[in-house]
């Protein structure tokens, strides 16, 4: 009955990504078609391929957290899960996410409430940085916009300050208190105290370098849909336009906890286009709902080509 009731759970896992995906895709479709414009299919391409390479980074950084609190995952199977579980963004919530990547991640060598624990520190990490890089360019770019400003710095203030180790020590004080005080039974997270010691500035650091090397990667991906519409702006001479409103529509998509951001994360990042680039509202609509599309597509290709594999090799691992 144990085994039936987990395939089951898998099932509806599976099921629940599925047809969230659906509606993501169905919705950026329809974005697209209401403002037609001739597309260069080649540069839409060559966005996906940046966007799949720039979160090679982050998903480093989250094997690094992982190493940090003393769990054994190889490189490969945390790169595996990491990308895998970005579908689980598409669903209501964010606890998809962290389902996804736990179950993907633990074994003998992981603990899961550590990877539990590992999965908030890098997202976090991800969204303070791109907080604090839409804080910065949009003080010079956008001087007169004071409510995304300060949205922005208070966005990377939520984001940020929880992955500040004695911050980050604390509340996970406070999770196992509240845990022992609603339960009586033992709690999972009463051995995160010990191993998040290890969690030091120097962890910050390079999640910093680390997630600044994605969010440069996302922006260029911004970039190569540009060209796709024909929007002749360089990369270089517009990287902070690029970066600012990358970072600035994706973390608010985030925190507004609805499914991949939908129409939030389009909605900001095109408003974000019109009036950092000085373009109509027609191009910016198709370069919004291009870059989703775009994005949702080479994740669907990574788990297309990564899902079969990791089944292979656990078949293979199998006496």
């Amino acid at each position: 009955m144990k085994k039936v009731l987990l395939i089951a759970a898998k099932l509806l896992i599976v099921a629940l990504v599925a047809w969230f995906v659906r509606g993501t895709l169905v919705s950026a479709w329809r974005q697209i078609g209401e403002h037609p414009l001739e597309i260069h299919p080649i540069w839409l391409l060559l966005s996906g391929l940046i966007y799949l390479v720039a979160l090679l980074p982050a998903g480093w950084y989250w094997h690094h957290v992982l190493k940090t609190l003393g769990q054994e995952a190889g490189l490969g199977e945390t790169l595996q899960a990491y990308y895998l579980g970005h579908l689980g963004k598409y669903v209501p919530g964010k606890a998809m996410v962290v389902i996804l990547r736990t179950g993907l991640i633990r074994s003998h060598r992981v603990d899961t409430a550590l990877a539990v624990v590992s999965v908030f520190y890098e997202t976090l990490t991800m969204m303070a940085v791109g907080s604090f890089l839409a804080v910065g360019i949009l003080a010079f770019r956008l001087q007169g916009e004071r409510t995304m400003l300060w949205a922005s710095f208070g966005f990377m203030l939520l984001a940020g300050l929880p992955t500040l180790p004695p911050i980050f020590r604390q509340l996970l004080q406070v999770m196992q208190f509240l845990k022992r005080k609603s339960s009586p039974l033992p709690s999972p997270l009463s051995p995160l105290s010990s191993p998040a010691r290890n969690l030091t500035y120097q962890t910050v650091a390079i999640g910093w370098l680390s997630m600044l090397y994605t969010w440069t990667g996302m922006a260029a991906s911004l970039w190569a849909v540009f060209r796709s519409c024909g929007l002749e702006f360089g990369l270089i001479d517009h990287f902070p336009d690029y970066a600012a409103a990358v970072s600035l529509s994706v973390v608010v998509g985030f925190l507004s906890f609805i499914p991949g951001g939908l129409v939030v994360r389009d909605m900001i990042l095109a408003v974000l286009l019109v009036r950092l680039f000085q373009i109509d509202e027609a191009p910016a609509a198709v370069a919004s709902g291009l870059l989703r599309l775009v994005w949702l597509v080479a994740e669907l290709t990574v788990f297309g080509v990564l899902y079969p594999i990791r089944m292979k090799l656990r078949l293979d691992a199998k006496p």
